[in-house]
């Protein structure tokens, strides 16, 4: 069986971002490696779609912290094996991502519908992806979808489309109600072990 994992790489960072600040940032690979053990699973290949934040010519303090930060956390994305990482890019005018939710849409419907894989995994808190899974589901039933969030960045029309996983760092009380829990499961992952500081 092959699984393929997708991830929107700017929406994961932004989420780490989120959760741990600017002096350290999430080591990709050690995170795979968690992950791959929790669900007891094996990636044959991560595709990562992120865009850079575009560099002004004058940064406040708190703008080159994210843009420091954000370098080191996609060069450990890029170290690690099995990752192609897709980079879009900013509109000029409004600051925007381009390119890259198109492309991992295109991408997973793409390599579904011609049978690159037989599972995948999605890793995502925007749930402008949902309508992507939801044709690939339509037209290949026999393809396994299933969604990854972090806490901090949880897609909750995915959680009632799509069995999905809620990675958190600490162990607390849920707040979704027990529908949801039964059908989907939330992961606990030690980061503490898994950062590297600026």
């Amino acid at each position: 069986m092959t699984t393929y994992l997708f991830i929107d790489g700017t929406n994961f960072y932004a989420g780490q971002y989120e959760f741990f600040g600017p002096n350290k940032y999430l080591d990709f690979s050690l995170f795979i490696k968690q992950v791959e053990k929790k669900l007891n699973i094996v990636f044959d290949k991560i595709l990562f779609y992120a865009s850079y934040t575009p560099k002004k010519k004058r940064l406040t303090k708190k703008e080159y912290e994210f843009i420091s930060n954000e370098f080191s956390f996609y060069r450990s994305v890029k170290k690690t094996p099995r990752v192609t990482f897709f980079k879009g890019y900013r509109s000029k005018t409004s600051g925007k991502e381009k390119e890259v939710d198109v492309k991992l849409s295109v991408d997973l419907v793409g390599y579904g519908l011609l049978g690159k894989f037989d599972s995948a995994y999605l890793i995502t808190g925007d749930a402008d992806f949902l309508q992507a899974v939801q044709f690939l589901k339509r037209h290949k039933p026999s393809v396994k979808i299933r969604l990854i969030c972090l806490a901090n960045k949880i897609m909750y029309r995915g959680l009632y489309a799509i069995p999905s996983y809620i990675i958190d760092h600490q162990e607390k009380k849920t707040l979704f109600d027990k529908k949801l829990i039964k059908r989907n499961k939330i992961v606990f992952i030690k980061f503490n072990e898994l950062l590297k500081k600026i």
